[in-house]
This record gives structure tokens, sequence and C-alpha cells, in this order.
């Protein structure tokens, strides 16, 4: 893993110094080019190597991140992805921080050096990967099932398949009643850009669902290092034949029965699917980011 964070700042170990006449012995590779010919005189560039980076893990948290079809969610996997490079940036002697965001900032740690701080930003990161959806939702869903219970009890065991469609029908609207954690790339940009007053390598971690923010990540780009990290599920882009299924956008609560089993529906899925990644990976190359 050292080495792969080491490879993400490759030709960014070095920060601009100065610009000043060539001497003999000088790397010919280091000239500047536009104030040789402005001058006349061979003119290099000098840069000074970086002591130390600033990193900040920007992960994803809005709902569509709890989506995942095998053992672990997307989620799940942001939060294994920065726990270790947390680790690969304490072992390079850097500052690491935090941010957890869906429509805003939901959790912020400022960056700092330090194995104990590490320690922090991994339990951090990994506690609300472990969390499940039902841990977030409103306590009153707690009320209904004690309500269920406390009902199913007084009534007898005969009444109990009554009080358990009334439980799940009790269920069902209270949580589609919850907010849903709508993504916003841009407000997390925005907060770094707020909190963050020295150039900075941001590691955005997220499954991009979300529009609006390509023009404040390039303004962020201009300012920190940008770097991209797509997490997707392999049902995003395949589906198997499974019959009819109600699909749910996670961040809208929209619902949509699909009959899987039509050859004509996955196909056009993954072909959406495909076609909605590459056309993300050009439009973050156009922003300047990695």
């Amino acid at each position: 893993m050292a080495g792969a964070y080491l490879s993400v700042f490759k030709g960014r170990g070095m920060e601009f110094d100065e610009v000043r006449p060539y001497v003999p012995g000088d790397d010919v590779r280091a000239i500047d080019w536009n104030v040789t010919a402005r001058t006349g005189e061979p003119h290099i560039k000098r840069f000074v190597e970086e002591r130390e980076l600033t990193v900040m893990l920007m992960v994803d948290v809005s709902a569509s991140q709890e989506f995942g079809s095998g053992r672990r969610s997307k989620l799940e996997a942001a939060t294994e992805l920065s726990a270790l490079l947390a680790m690969s940036a304490v072992e390079n002697g850097d500052k690491v921080g935090l941010l957890l965001f869906h429509g805003g900032a939901d959790l912020y740690i400022p960056p700092r050096k330090g194995g104990k701080h590490a320690l922090r930003v991994v339990r951090e990161v990994l506690a609300r990967g472990q969390q499940r959806h039902r841990k977030d939702l409103d306590p009153k869903i707690a009320t209904v099932e004690h309500e269920v219970l406390e009902q199913s009890t007084k009534r007898g065991l005969r009444d109990l398949p009554r009080a358990v469609r009334g439980w799940f029908a009790k269920l069902q609207a209270a949580t589609r009643a919850q907010p849903r954690r709508a993504t916003s790339i841009a407000a997390a940009l925005e907060f770094c850009r707020q909190v963050l007053p020295r150039r900075a390598v941001l590691f955005l971690i997220s499954d991009f669902l979300d529009d609006g923010y390509l023009q404040v990540l390039r303004h962020a780009n201009r300012k920190h290092d940008v770097v991209a990290a797509l997490i997707s599920d392999p049902r995003e882009v395949q589906m198997p034949p499974a019959g009819l299924v109600t699909l749910e956008d996670a961040e809208t609560g929209r619902t949509r029965l699909v009959d899987t089993r039509s050859s004509a529906f996955r196909a056009e899925l993954t072909v959406n699917a495909r076609r909605r990644i590459d056309l993300l990976r050009d439009q973050l190359r156009a922003t300047g980011m990695d």
C-alpha cells in the first residue's frame, strides 16, 4: 500500500522555488523556455523538496453508498480504502485529516501528524463503515417495535401474525418518513476550501452519483491536488435474471418495478452504467484531476 500511496504523488514531491540563470552543470531539462526566450539568456526553474504533505480523506457517506450486492457495501469499501490511506500517510510522515460528507460536512477531523491521531481517523471512518442503515433511522422506529411487541403479548400468540403485519406497515411508514442522505460533492469541496488554507492532497472517495459539482471541483484542483477514487458495485453494471425486482433510488426514495429476466433491460443497464463511468472519467480529467 505504501508504494501505491507514494505513486499517487509522483512528480509532486517538489515545489517551485525560483527561476535563475543557467550555469554549467545544471540539468538542461530544468530550462524555463519561456523566460529564456523573453530574456535571451538561458534560465532554469529551481525546485525544492516538499517536507511533508497534508492529506485530507473526503469520504462520501450518502445513502447510495450503503448499497452492496456482496459481502460489503460501497461504504465499507470506501472506509477500508480510507483506513489504508490514513496509515500510509502516517508511515510517510504526512498530516492526515478526515471529512465525512453527504449533503454537507457530517464529521470533520483537522489534519495532524502522529500515530494516535491517525488511529482516531481510522476509528471514525471504520465506525461509520460498520453502521447499518437501520441505525440511522429515527428513534420512533424503536417505539413502533415496542408498541407492536407489547400489543402482541397482551393479545396472545394467536394475534401474532396480525401484529407482525402491523409492525411491517408501521416500520415501512416510519422508514419512508426519514430524510434521505443525498450527495453534495460541491458542498464538501467548498467546506475544504474554507478550512484548508494551504495546499493539500484531497482524496475524494465517492460513487459520484451527483451533479453540479464540476466547476467547484475545477477550482478546488487549482488550489489542491484532488485525487478521485470511484467506488462502485458489480450489480450497478450487471444484474442477474432474478425476476421481478423493485429498484429504489437510495437518495430520492423513488422506486421502479423491473423484470430482470428481460435481456434487453439487463443490456440497457450495462450500457448506461459503462457510459456513465466513461463520461465521469472524461469529466474528471477535464478538470485537471487524477
